[in-house]
């Protein structure tokens, strides 16, 4: 019998979760979700929990791109390029800009908050 699966959530650690939820509602349209001692972020229909780094626990700086392991997670937006434009305005930093990458899907990426990499795409239906 095969493995069924269903997405559940993304976990992020950051210095400052209330600022990284702020980002994730200000620029992609998230919604905060507040719970005692946590906040989460619903976005795109999937629920991003934000922890707290604990104490003087050490952690390591994002790695450099590109590197092994999670690359990026992607968002399908409507009208990437007045999308692009809107986030632009709010000084979102373009690691590549909107560009076709082949018939009918066109993509960019940003950096989120803690170097996270974020891409967006629009891919038109008649090629999906």
């Amino acid at each position: 019998m095969p493995v069924v699966v269903t997405w559940d959530h993304v976990h992020l650690r950051s210095p400052d979760p209330e600022a990284t939820a702020a980002w994730l509602r200000d620029i992609l349209g998230g919604e905060i979700v507040r719970a005692p001692g946590r906040i989460d972020v619903n976005l795109g229909g999937a629920k991003i929990f934000i922890a707290p780094l604990q104490g003087d626990s050490a952690v390591s700086p994002p790695p450099p791109h590109p590197h092994q392991g999670l690359d990026h997670f992607g968002l399908t937006v409507k009208d990437i390029d007045a999308v692009a434009a809107e986030i632009k305005a709010k000084g979102v930093t373009f690691t590549r800009e909107p560009t076709t990458i082949r018939p009918g899907v066109r993509i960019c990426f940003i950096r989120g908050p803690e170097g996270i990499s974020i891409e967006l795409l629009e891919r038109d239906k008649k090629y999906t």
